[in-house]
């Protein structure tokens, strides 16, 4: 996701000089590459700690909204923290608060708490919220005008650089590979099952630690280096509930949750979905993962390239309706070709959050920075929707549960058929026809 919360507008900031700028460019894109890192392992914690704290389905979920529910929380005080200060401040922020939440792994794997664990991770989405909601604006201000949608799209890739270190890498770090079935574990003597689950929930330290080591080092970097002045707004954050008047908003609101929540349960229980339906080994699913990662970052582009001649609205119509289309089958049928049948679901999804972003706030005026903030927050969607897929699968199957994302993603179709357009639009779309 790459939500944007601006808080001072290029036109405003006078171009730094360009030796300070490219230090600072360079910095500003390792946070796309981190907190890219830390998202992008939720979906191998879900069956990690399920093994190493013996959790159901529905308690794995929560791993998921302990993560999401951050960016509704801290989304607001971390733009107010660098509108009354600055972005650098808050960068530097955000990257102690991460760090603190991934040392917190170590205790909480020598003493098995998932408590501990959901703890751990809310700190380090609450530091990535700080990261997401500066380095989006800044690194538009980091040079001339005219390139900033250029500088924007080169950073982003390397968020999906990030997501492939994450699954293709760390992933075969924390997973062991080690596969009992309950009667397996039964038939443990107590010492041999408190060993084996110590052994699984201590594999997630050294990973953690060294992101820790990273964030605080980065987190260095930049209270030495001389950033270039930028002319920022400082003060409170001006909230106004007027903005839902507009229907275009107001729904696209709804539709970045649903999208929110449809992405995080996708791609979080995918190693899960993949073991149950197509019989496939976690270590061999976190390959695949990659591959699902991989496929949403190239989508991306390409999707970039098509709205050059299709209009984003209808690109987003097609895209949603493919992905229920798709997401029929793997509920329906299932079986090994419903795991490639996901990647292209990815791949789908990969233009569906900045498109839903930049429609939503069309035409909003001076209620931009308003409607932005709400969007970030929907982002809540991610923590809410998949405890409903957690308690389909814990009560019926994986399979069937992956219904919720199948309903997030109609709810998105919808938003694009009927409500994408501000009412002025859409009021010419209709006489146009007439």
């Amino acid at each position: 996701m790459d939500p944007v919360l601006k808080t001072t507008s290029p036109e405003s900031a006078p171009v730094p000089r360009m030796g300070y700028a490219r230090i600072a460019f360079i910095l500003v894109i390792s946070l796309f590459f981190l907190w890219a890192l830390t998202s992008n392992l939720i979906p191998v914690l879900i069956p990690h700690l399920k093994k190493a704290c013996q959790l159901n389905d529905f308690q794995s979920a929560f791993i998921d909204s302990a993560y999401w529910i951050g960016y509704f929380f801290v989304a607001l005080p971390a733009a107010w923290v660098m509108r009354r200060w600055s972005y650098k401040t808050g960068i530097i922020t955000g990257l102690l608060i991460a760090a603190t939440g991934a040392v917190l792994f170590f205790p909480a794997a020598e003493i098995r708490s998932f408590g501990l664990f959901l703890f751990a991770l809310f700190l380090v989405a609450g530091g990535m919220t700080f990261l997401e909601t500066a380095a989006n604006p800044y690194i538009t201000i980091l040079g001339p005008e005219d390139t900033a949608v250029q500088r924007l799209n080169f950073a982003q890739a390397f968020n999906g650089l990030g997501a492939f270190v994450s699954a293709f890498f760390l992933s075969k770090v924390i997973l062991s590979g080690k596969e009992y079935s309950a009667e397996q574990l039964n038939a443990m003597s107590p010492d041999a099952l408190n060993t084996y689950l110590l052994s699984e929930a201590r594999s997630v330290q050294v990973p953690y630690l060294t992101i820790a080591g990273v964030l605080v080092f980065v987190a260095f970097l930049f209270r030495m280096v001389r950033f270039p002045s930028v002319q920022e707004e400082h003060g409170g954050l001006s909230i106004n509930l007027r903005v839902f008047r507009h229907k275009h908003f107001r729904w696209g609101v709804i539709a970045q949750f649903a999208y929110v929540g449809a992405q995080v349960c996708v791609s979080s229980f995918f190693i899960r979905f993949a073991k149950y339906s197509g019989g496939m080994p976690e270590m061999e699913a976190t390959t695949f993962l990659g591959m699902l990662l991989l496929c949403f970052m190239i989508g991306r582009y390409a999707g970039t390239f098509l709205m050059k001649t299709i209009a984003p609205r209808v690109l987003l119509m097609f895209y949603s309706a493919g992905s229920v289309l798709l997401l029929c089958y793997c509920v329906l049928k299932g079986g090994r070709e419903s795991i490639y049948l996901l990647l292209v679901v990815e791949f789908f999804m990969s233009i569906m959050f900045p498109t839903i972003f930049s429609l939503a706030i069309k035409n909003l005026g001076n209620e931009t920075k308003s409607g932005s903030a709400f969007l970030v927050m929907s982002i809540v969607g991610g923590a809410l929707v998949p405890l409903g897929l957690g308690a389909i699968a814990f009560y019926y199957n994986v399979q069937l549960a992956y219904v919720v994302p199948l309903i997030c993603f109609g709810v998105v179709w919808y938003y694009s058929w009927r409500h994408a357009l501000p009412e002025e639009e859409t009021a010419k779309e209709i006489s146009a026809k007439l």
